[in-house]
């Protein structure tokens, strides 16, 4: 099997180009990135003569889907704005897909992965990907599902990549319109920082207000879970607190709508110039707490009484006493380890399916999924509380 990282050089993609080094059965893996000078960086830290890279320019068509053409699988690193052109190569190659964000532009591809017998999987890393697995692990054991609350941490700094700086600014645009909630059978359009609700994540984070964010689980859980009449599906996140604060001064600013200023004759986005600070900066590439922690809360009944699964998450420290997950680390390979299991997975055909699928469709008995993660130090915790009095949504 081949699998053709595109995006490898950057940083979460690298890591799960480690993990297939270190756990997988590919006999060829490819870092293919436009940055020729990091791309080789990434061969030379990974070690192994399975690996090569191959420059590659994804706004060149027709040289892209080229190179990708004789690959089992694009296990494709690359930003939200680059998905569209991306997988358009990945469908028009022949080759099994999967990406990290899962915004919708993969959707006009689906006939075409038909077609071709492949599959596509927009969408898996954290969250929006493991998420699913685990509201979908307590679902499965529940007659009807009446609330699905999807919260996360991410811990990271607010602009440690480019890419991370463009995911920062897209969830919390004002104008973004799959910012939504799923209640009683219909979406529902919310503005950035609605309903905010305390979550408790595992420590070493602890508790704090968590608010609406635009994420794939909301639509995909809705679909999977129909046949449980559920009611309600939120999806919420949060950062380190000073990236919260920083976000909403913008919002509450109007910084965030992006309207152009003129500075010397030249017209640019506020936004955009404020971003190219960040990514700049120490401020913006620094932060005290570094990791990732999910917290998934589902609501239903079981055998006529009222259940409570609580799902969470846990991995080795970021403090240094976990080699290999040192500051930053802590955070881009917990991103990376899911997005690697999926592509293998994958690749070798443990997902029936074809076409565009979502995380539910593509890992229909998600414990197999969990034990993958366990044995990179990854933990899927579960707390189930019997209730007997009714529970208001």
């Amino acid at each position: 099997m081949k699998v053709f990282c595109l995006g490898g050089a950057g940083k979460i993609a690298r890591e799960a180009a480690l993990d297939l080094v270190m756990f997988s059965s590919f006999e060829q893996i490819t870092v293919a990135d436009y940055n020729e000078e990091e791309g080789h960086k990434v061969v030379e830290w990974l070690k192994d003569p399975r690996v090569d890279f191959v420059k590659v320019n994804v706004h060149d068509h027709q040289d892209t889907l080229e190179k990708m053409k004789g690959y089992d699988i694009v296990m494709d690193g690359t930003t939200i704005t680059l998905n569209g052109k991306t997988t358009a190569c990945i469908a028009e190659a022949g080759c099994h897909g999967i990406n990290l964000n899962g915004f919708g532009e993969e959707d006009a591809y689906h006939e075409k992965f038909v077609i071709n017998g492949k599959t596509c999987l927009p969408g898996f890393g954290m969250t929006p990907g493991l998420t699913q697995l685990m509201a979908m692990h307590a679902a499965n054991q529940l007659d009807s599902v009446e609330s699905v609350r999807v919260s996360h941490g991410s811990y990271r700094p607010i602009a440690f990549s480019k890419s991370i700086t463009e995911t920062t600014t897209y969830e919390y645009d004002p104008a973004l319109p799959g910012r939504v909630v799923y209640e009683n059978g219909k979406f529902v359009q919310v503005p950035p920082f609605a309903r905010p609700r305390e979550i408790e994540l595992p420590e070493p984070y602890g508790k704090g207000t968590q608010y609406i964010i635009p994420h794939a689980e909301t639509k995909t859980l809705a679909k999977a879970l129909k046949h449980k009449d559920v009611k309600l599906i939120e999806v919420r996140g949060t950062w380190p607190e000073q990236n919260i604060k920083l976000v909403r001064a913008l919002y509450e600013y109007g910084i965030l709508r992006n309207d152009k200023i003129n500075i010397n004759g030249i017209d640019i986005g506020i936004m955009d110039c404020i971003s190219q600070y960040l990514y700049q900066s120490k401020e913006g590439s620094e932060t005290d707490l570094y990791g990732y922690a999910l917290h998934i809360e589902v609501i239903g009944e079981r055998d006529g009484q009222k259940a409570k699964y609580v799902l969470t998450h846990t991995h080795p420290k970021s403090d240094g006493s976990a080699r290999g997950w040192e500051g930053l680390r802590a955070y881009t390979r917990n991103v990376a380890i899911p997005f690697a299991i999926a592509t293998e997975m994958i690749a070798k055909n443990h997902v029936e399916k074809i076409g565009i699928i979502t995380p539910e469709e593509a890992f229909k008995e998600p414990e197999g999924f969990f034990k993958e993660l366990e044995k990179r130090g990854i933990l899927v915790h579960e707390k189930i509380d019997m209730l007997h009095a009714p529970t208001t949504v």
